[in-house]
């Protein structure tokens, strides 16, 4: 599984912009209001699973914190270095899910033991202690804190980009036996993370269309919206994964677009469905309550 965000522009109306608002500032303000999404979703089906919207100015990590309570054991959740801090790791990693995350220049990574496979254990401290302790250290005091703080396995490894370069990519996981997964291995899952920002661009510009604003005029209609987006981008995935069953293939082998056009084929007689006459009306939403 991994979890990534994006960003919709929506029509320029009063309403979208008070309800979301827009990047760039008073200054230079962007044309349309935007709003973020953050999604959960698993990497080989690219099937997005879960997701959180909201106001533009929310940050991804929040969204991602909210998302936390579609974690669970028996996932391996993988994120780029963007969502890490300690308050969202800690949570995450309560919820019995295993983590596999990126994480940013920065926080310092003790070796407190290494691993004949070339990962070390090591931990990561609470913000606060951290500088608690800083402030000891800098008064001279004769007692410091211990260090402690929540245990982690740290793999690092190098990448060379097209143009000879390396990147040294630093990950950490709730993985701690090499027996269990391999450095080898995490760092090929880590990978996978790229298949979650191919059901983005799935989402964003083949299944949405040349249209790149949203169409609906007001907040609510604009969540409806973005729902049934990813709702049908579910819809088809499903339908894909059940075909690449049946076929003995890998999902990953069959191509998004042909699928797409596949079944835009077969609902033509979708507009043959009588709408419901005054009166009739459910008394129910798009979700079903009430």
């Amino acid at each position: 599984m991994a979890i990534d965000g994006f960003v919709l522009d929506i029509p320029d109306t009063k309403e979208n912009d008070a309800a979301f608002g827009r990047s760039g500032g008073e200054k230079n303000p962007a044309p349309f209001p935007q709003v973020r999404v953050v999604g959960l979703g698993e990497c080989g089906t690219h099937a997005i699973v879960a997701a959180r919207l909201a106001a533009w100015r929310t940050s991804e990590r929040a969204l991602a914190r909210e998302l936390v309570a579609d974690f669970g054991p028996g996932m391996l959740i993988i994120a780029d270095r963007g969502f890490y801090s300690w308050q969202l790791w800690q949570a995450a990693a309560a919820s019995g899910a295993d983590l596999l995350w990126r994480i940013q220049d920065g926080p310092n990574l003790p070796v407190v033991r290494a691993f004949p496979d070339g990962s070390y254990e090591s931990f990561l401290l609470d913000p606060k202690i951290r500088g608690r302790r800083a402030t000891q250290r800098h008064r001279g005091s004769a007692h410091i804190e211990e260090p402690s703080g929540i245990p982690v396995r740290v793999i690092e490894y190098e990448v060379t980009n097209r143009e000879g370069k390396g990147e040294i990519f630093c990950l950490i996981t709730t993985i701690m036996d090499p027996q269990d997964a391999s450095a080898a291995e995490l760092a090929a899952a880590y990978q996978e993370r790229w298949e979650f920002e191919s059901s983005l661009d799935e989402i964003k510009t083949h299944q949405r269309g040349r249209g790149g604003v949203l169409r609906s005029k007001s907040p609510e209609m604009i969540r409806q919206e973005i729902w049934a987006f990813l709702l049908t981008h579910y819809a088809i995935r499903r339908l894909m994964c059940e075909a690449a069953d049946q076929a003995g293939k890998d999902p990953d082998r069959l191509s998004f677009m042909r699928s797409l056009r596949v079944i835009r084929r077969q609902v033509t007689d979708q507009a043959a469905l009588s709408p419901l006459q005054a009166g009739e009306c459910t008394g129910r939403d798009f979700r079903g309550n009430p």
